[in-house]
């Protein structure tokens, strides 16, 4: 009974992210792809220092955010790492919705992009995230045809109670063709 339990709230999470509106399809874990990401419309909240010390500060002004304003939860959350700042994507509903800038959150648009994406799963942090964009620039290295347009920003797709090894994230690097 108590694995029942123990695996019905780990699960959960899951199940609830799964029912969230995704701006993009996921990177399949272990895979590196260059991928098409749509143009979104996003709210940003940002820090002078770095996204991984930051320590929940940029998630609560935008979670604030859209429970003050009525926004269904999207996924994934999208994070600059150096200065930090936090993402969280606008569902289809809300493209053309009057937002507001305030201290802590502003509205923001970004045009279509393409990516270096890889998917990995773990624990959201510096190591795991320094991890994958080391890889993400040796793939780059080992070719021609694309270079780095802009730093590498981390992906995150589950909420913050599912537990570290079920997380599934990528780190996307930016790219254009090269000339």
């Amino acid at each position: 009974m108590k694995l029942l339990i123990t695996l019905c709230l780990t699960l959960l999470p899951l199940q609830i992210m799964s029912a969230y509106e995704s701006a993009f399809e996921k990177t399949p874990v272990g895979t590196v792809e260059i991928k098409t990401l749509p143009a979104a419309r996003l709210l940003a909240a940002h820090s002078e220092s770095n996204y991984f010390q930051e320590n929940n500060g940029l998630f609560r002004p935008l979670f604030r955010y859209i429970q003050d304003n009525d926004i269904a939860m999207t996924t994934p959350v999208e994070a600059e790492i150096d200065p930090g700042t936090m993402y969280f994507y606008l569902g289809a509903d809300y493209t053309d919705r009057v937002l507001s800038d305030t201290e802590r959150v502003q509205v923001t648009n970004l045009p279509e992009r393409t990516v270096l994406s890889i998917g990995v799963r773990g624990s959201y942090n510096a190591k795991n995230f320094d991890e994958a964009k080391a890889q993400l620039l040796r793939w780059l290295a080992q070719q021609d045809e694309w270079v780095a347009a802009a730093p590498a920003r981390a992906i995150y797709w589950n909420g913050p109670f599912t537990l570290g090894l079920l997380k599934r994230a990528e780190v996307h690097i930016p790219v254009a063709v090269a000339e």
